[in-house]
């Protein structure tokens, strides 16, 4: 489901500029994810129509030792394209802000499903598990997702490209209720 959501992402497409390539392996990067971010909170609708993928605070980053030990998975994934998202690895961390925050890793929702309420209700349930204390972060590459998200209570706080002709991203941060 979540290749199929973010099968015309402009980081994905960055990421992938083949079509049929990025068909076959997104399925495969985004089992990688959706495991690795399963000491964060996960939250799926109960037919998988829509998730969300959160780490929690202090958590948002992938350290070294991690990615060491996906290293043959992600290779797997993303075979000659590593370069690539690493560079948008790495512009992500560049503009993670300061202090605690929970970090909205992934949300998508499947095409088919898109316009049913179904991704506000995961990303609603991911506020309302992690609300209280601390700000809620996210960035995403899909300028029409800007009102999506600020409808949620998210306020753009940076805009920004991936460096070497890579898409531009939105920074958005929600403060606590």
């Amino acid at each position: 489901m979540l290749a199929r959501a973010f099968a015309d992402d402009p980081a994905m497409s960055w990421i992938f500029p083949d079509p049929a390539e990025r068909a076959r392996r997104l399925p495969r990067l985004f089992a990688i994810l959706f495991d690795a971010d399963a000491a964060g909170m996960r939250v799926v609708t109960a037919g998988g129509e829509a998730a969300t993928l959160w780490r929690g605070p202090g958590k948002a980053t992938t350290g070294a030792v991690a990615m060491l030990r996906q290293a043959w998975p992600l290779w797997r994934a993303l075979g000659a394209n590593i370069p690539r998202a690493l560079k948008v690895s790495h512009a992500v961390e560049a503009h993670m802000p300061a202090g605690d925050f929970w970090y909205l890793h992934i949300a998508g929702c499947d095409p088919a499903a898109q316009g049913k309420g179904l991704g506000a209700a995961v990303v609603r349930a991911g506020l309302s598990r992690a609300a209280g204390r601390l700000p809620a972060y996210l960035e995403t590459a899909t300028e029409r997702n800007l009102g999506f998200y600020r409808a949620l209570g998210f306020d753009i706080v940076d805009d920004w490209h991936v460096p070497g002709g890579g898409p531009r991203f939105w920074s958005m941060l929600r403060q606590p209720d």
